[in-house]
């Protein structure tokens, strides 16, 4: 879910993790944890990843209010939860038996999703299964690459979800070693389409080309949308705010009552 408002700063007391060393090719994630790792891309096959974040400021943006939307969403049927932040990914990942997609959102320009490898082995270290970060072709703030974030993460035992805007994007995550591919930043980064719907198009495009799972994520609005994804080659579909956020859907309704 892409938030309307800036995303939280780095905490103070986040746990500080030493830069992983440069991966030149892939690395697969640990032996011990392979069988872990395909039954959690299996439990999300053809199936619902919901959302349950908030924007600063914004009344739902609690720790134990988040908690009880990942609780909600599982008892509706859920086979993943997206969450922010490594303390909401440690109190959702107690509170659910379901994989837990962890990021941390730093800033609200650039590249902000899970953006150095400090961020993403914060998350995993968090209990997140599988990490999601930016893998646009981006500049990433500390001078990293994306390889790297994704080497980093196999040797602490989780996957990674690339966070891509274009065709290109994907298909170099998936050679780089991203064990899953979503289409999260499309018509949010300069270079990709602007649609008031998802990017049905891009899903398709990725799940022909990069030979790993495809999870459509963006502007996905009703249960057609989502059908519709998984029609077009999508692994898995992420929901989040037509589920997850009633102050964006309370103004959404606003909006269209107070039009002339």
């Amino acid at each position: 879910m892409i938030p309307t408002s800036p995303s939280d700063p780095t905490p103070s007391s986040a746990p500080s993790t030493p830069s992983a060393p440069s991966a030149s090719t892939p690395t697969p994630p640990t032996t011990s944890s392979a069988g872990s790792a395909a039954s959690v891309v299996a439990a999300v096959r053809g199936r619902l990843i919901v959302s349950c974040q908030a924007p600063p400021g914004d009344p739902m943006r609690d720790t134990a209010t988040l908690v009880r939307l990942a609780r909600s969403a599982a008892a509706g049927g859920a086979a993943g939860i997206r969450v922010n932040e490594p303390d909401v990914v440690a109190a959702v990942t107690a509170a659910v038996d379901l994989p837990v997609i962890g990021l941390w959102k730093d800033g609200d320009t650039g590249v902000y999703i899970t953006p150095t490898v400090r961020h993403a082995l914060a998350v995993a270290e968090a209990g997140a299964q599988v990490v999601a970060a930016d893998a646009t072709d981006r500049p990433r703030p500390d001078g990293g690459s994306f390889a790297d974030l994704v080497a980093a993460v196999h040797a602490a035992g989780a996957l990674v979800m690339a966070d891509v805007a274009t065709l290109e994007e994907g298909v170099r995550a998936a050679r780089q070693g991203a064990d899953l591919v979503s289409t999260t930043l499309s018509g949010y980064v300069p270079g990709s389409p602007r649609q008031s719907g998802p990017d049905l198009d891009l899903v398709a495009a990725l799940a022909s080309a990069t030979g790993v799972p495809v999870v459509a994520e963006g502007r996905i609005g009703t249960p057609e949308e989502a059908a519709a994804a998984l029609a077009r080659g999508a692994h898995s579909v992420v929901v989040g705010t037509a589920i997850t956020a009633p102050t964006a859907l309370t103004h959404r309704f606003v909006t269209h009552l107070t039009r002339p």
